[in-house]
């Protein structure tokens, strides 16, 4: 009986070590997720910052448009000023040629020479006709400086909009992997789930975690744990097709979307993405939670259950796609 007892106390020990050990990690589990929401907050925000100042960019290029607009529309009215004045010159000088036709046919029948009034009147009508034609130059001539400046302000609308394209890109993918970053590629989630919903096709959704990424990174320094990231998106990139979704969802997580494949499929994929990891220059592996998309599920559900997937990969210690 006693023997019995000291079992029993014994299980129970070991029973609650267990536990604490359970305890123990969950508690950091929900350390490492409070640090990636925040680190993915931060990026979010820097995002966020990023696009607003790319949608001012694109304010002032429509208002450069907008001035070039207004600034062709009073070219075109300075040209039509000086066509009609360059008309109203010709009109002049026709007239002026009249009068002096008329004042040879009075001098042929009179034998007598021009009339002086009618030398007088023909010389004012062509110094009419000089100065409108003057006057067409200088509109002509205004107009093409008027035309000048909406090209210069259509070439900073179009510099305004490079600027605004590069810095969405820059706010919405990891400067290092290259890949989307969290708040971006969540948007671009809830269009593949729309799409894949619309055209009634299956979707996985693949939550990835870099293995050993902080041992790396205490032992070998941030560096190695860099090149090690960018070893797993190039190979995730390379072994998914062009329009699979990859988004840096943490420090050492991504998210991974994939449309029109089933789940054996999609775990040949990433069974060959760790493969190719393995053979790297510095090698490595990831852990895979996999999940596919339900009638009814929201992003968020699809995320929390592949990150479900994810932790109970690693709590058997089983690498199922490795």
């Amino acid at each position: 009986m006693s023997g019995r007892q000291d079992d029993s106390g014994a299980g129970g020990g070991s029973g609650s070590s267990g536990s604490q050990e359970r305890d123990r990690a969950g508690d950091e589990r929900d350390r490492a997720s409070d640090q990636r929401d925040q680190a993915a907050r931060q990026r979010d925000q820097a995002w966020d910052r990023r696009d607003r100042a790319a949608g001012h960019r694109d304010q002032a290029a429509e208002h450069r448009d907008q001035a070039a607009g207004h600034r062709d529309q009073a070219a075109e009215h300075r040209d039509q000023a000086a066509e009609h004045r360059d008309q109203a010159a010709e009109h002049r000088d026709q007239a002026a040629e009249q009068r002096d036709r008329v004042a040879e046919r009075s001098e042929s029948r009179v034998g007598a020479g021009i009339p002086t009034d009618a030398l007088s009147h023909s010389a004012v009508v062509r110094r009419e006709a000089a100065s409108e034609r003057g006057r067409a130059s200088q509109d002509r001539q205004a107009g093409a400086s008027e035309r000048t400046e909406p090209e210069l302000d259509r070439n900073n609308a179009l510099a305004d909009r490079s600027a605004s394209a590069r810095e969405r890109e820059s706010s919405s993918h990891d400067d290092l992997t290259g890949v989307y970053l969290r708040g971006a590629g969540l948007v671009e989630l809830e269009r593949d789930i729309a799409r894949a919903r619309r055209t009634k096709q299956s979707l996985v959704l693949a939550f990835v975690d870099v293995d050993g990424l902080k041992e790396v990174n205490d032992s070998r320094g941030h560096a190695a744990g860099d090149r090690i990231l960018l070893e797993v998106a190039k190979t995730l990139s390379a072994t998914l097709r062009s329009y699979d979704l990859i988004i840096r969802y943490g420090g050492d997580e991504f998210v991974c979307a994939i449309s029109r494949l089933d789940m054996a499929d999609a775990t040949k994929r990433f069974a060959l993405v760790n493969a190719t990891l393995a053979e790297a220059p510095e090698p490595g592996s990831i852990t895979i939670g996999l999940t596919e998309l339900q009638p009814h599920d929201s992003p968020e559900d699809l995320l929390a259950r592949a990150d479900a997937e994810l932790y109970r990969e690693r709590q058997h210690g089983n690498t199922r796609p490795r």
